[in-house]
C-alpha cells in the first residue's frame, strides 16, 4: 500500500458515520502462515483495544468524555483498520446520546458488524483507569543480553531453538524491543512482548534476534503476534504457548493482541509505562 505523506490533510467527520469503519480480513495473513480457511486455528485469543479519545454529546448538547476498551475475538473474520477506527470514534463527537449505555450499545453494534463477530465494549470514566495505575509485564527480560546484531535483517524463524539438554520447564520471557511498521501509513509501531510457555527451554539469544528482525516488517499488530506464535510453535514445539503484545498508543488508540493454545486466562488490561 502507498505510504501517506507527512502534512497531508485528513478530513475528519463532523457527524456520526459508521461507514467509516474498514474491515481487514484475517485470512490473508493466516494463509501466509499456512493456516487454511475453514481449518481449526492453532490458537485462541483476543485483541484488546483501548480508546483514549472517546467523546459524545448528551441530550442537552454537553460534551461527555470517557475511555473505552474493546475486545475483538481472534476468531472473528475481520480486524478493524486502526485509522478508520479513529475516524469513526471522532464521528461520535457531535452525536447526541441518551446516556452512556446507548453509546456502548452503538459502539458494540457497529464494531461487531465490521468484525463479523460479537465484540465486548467497556466504557470507563477516567478516574477508574487512573486508580488501576501502570504495571510492566512480568517475566525474564531478554533485553539484558549483550548481543551484536544487524537490526536490518528480517525475522528468521531458523534462529528459534531450544536447549535439548533440559526437560520441559515453565517460563515467561519478555522483550521491549519489538517494532514493526504499519502497512498502511509506514509509521513505526512499538511494543513490548511477553512469551509464556511450557516445554524445553527456548534459547533466549536466538529468540531476541528473531524479535528484533521485525523492525523492518510492514504488518499489522495482530498479524505480528500470530506470526511470532506460529513460528515459536513450529520451531520450538512447546507443550503450551501464549504470546501477548502491548503496543504503544497512536492516534488515541492502542492495540494489544493475545494468542494462546491452552486454557489460559485473558491478560489484565493494565497500561505500561510507554503506553
Amino acid at each position: 500500500m502507498a505510504t501517506i505523506s507527512l502534512g497531508q490533510a485528513t478530513q475528519y467527520p463532523d457527524q456520526y458515520d459508521p461507514s467509516l469503519l474498514f474491515p481487514i480480513p484475517r485470512i490473508e495473513n493466516r494463509k501466509k502462515l499456512g493456516l487454511q480457511e475453514g481449518r481449526v486455528l492453532p490458537f485462541v485469543g483476543v485483541d484488546i483495544w483501548n480508546a483514549f479519545e472517546l467523546s459524545w454529546l448528551n441530550k442537552k448538547g454537553k460534551p461527555q468524555i470517557a475511555l473505552a476498551e474493546f475486545q475483538i475475538p481472534a476468531d472473528s473474520p475481520n480486524m478493524v483498520e486502526s485509522k478508520s477506527f479513529k475516524l469513526y470514534l471522532n464521528s461520535l463527537n457531535s452525536a447526541r446520546f441518551e446516556d452512556e449505555n446507548e453509546v456502548k450499545e452503538r459502539l458494540t453494534t457497529d464494531l461487531s458488524a465490521i468484525a463479523g463477530s460479537k465484540i465486548t465494549t467497556r466504557i470507563n470514566p477516567t478516574e477508574v483507569i487512573a486508580k488501576k495505575g501502570m504495571q510492566e509485564m512480568g517475566g525474564i527480560l531478554m533485553d539484558r543480553l549483550d548481543i551484536e546484531i544487524d537490526p536490518n535483517l528480517p525475522a528468521d524463524p531458523s534462529l528459534l531453538g531450544v536447549n535439548e539438554s533440559f526437560g520441559p520447564i515453565e517460563q515467561c520471557l519478555v522483550s521491549h524491543l519489538l517494532k514493526s511498521n504499519c502497512p498502511v501509513t509506514g509509521q513505526p509501531d512499538w511494543a513490548s512482548v511477553q512469551i509464556r510457555y511450557q516445554g524445553r527451554p527456548i534459547l533466549e539469544e536466538g529468540l531476541l534476534r528473531y524479535l528484533i528482525g521485525f523492525r523492518q516488517l510492514g504488518e499489522f499488530h495482530e498479524h505480528c503476534v500470530e506470526t511470532i506464535f506460529t513460528d515459536i510453535k513450529r520451531q520450538c514445539k512447546p507443550e503450551k504457548l501464549s504470546v501477548y503484545a502491548r503496543y504503544t498508543r497512536r492516534g488515541g488508540l492502542d492495540i494489544n493482541p493475545f494468542r494462546t493454545d491452552h486454557n489460559s486466562p485473558w491478560p489484565e488490561n493494565i497500561r505500561h509505562a510507554r503506553q
